[in-house]
């Protein structure tokens, strides 16, 4: 028998929310209409090994300034006029990957995040419903 540990991950979360107004084509009822929201985000990510030093997967930090990033390009925005909601529905299921895509790009274009992936990001324009997006 041997002492080895099994490979495991830890997951980090972090909660954040954007104002923003958005119109949905094609819905054929009330929020074909423009109207806002209050939308809440989570954000996932993933890694396998912990800093040396502090023996932490990723700064929450680091963390909440990448994420907060990627949220200033939509808050406060009438989406249906920020690209790429200019010619895609600004729906939560396509925030939650626009928000998962450039979250990653902008983790993988930093040194001090361990080698850490996003692993969900889940949109919410209600407490009772939401729309997560992860990659396979």
């Amino acid at each position: 028998m041997t002492d080895r540990q099994p490979k495991g991950i830890w997951r980090l979360t972090v909660r954040s929310d954007f104002a923003a107004a958005h119109a949905l084509r094609n819905y054929c009822g009330k929020c074909e209409n423009m109207h806002g929201h209050n939308f809440a985000v989570e954000a996932v990510v993933e890694g396998d090994r912990l800093t040396t030093d502090t023996e932490i997967v990723l700064d929450f930090k680091i963390l909440k300034q990448e994420l907060k990033a990627v949220l200033e390009m939509l808050d406060h925005k009438m989406l249906n006029e920020v690209p790429p909601f200019d010619v895609q529905n600004p729906s939560s299921e396509n925030l939650s990957r626009f928000i998962y895509q450039h979250l990653a790009k902008r983790l993988s274009g930093r040194e001090d995040t361990n080698g850490v992936r996003v692993h969900a990001v889940t949109v919410s324009e209600k407490a009772a419903q939401s729309a997560t997006y992860m990659e396979l």
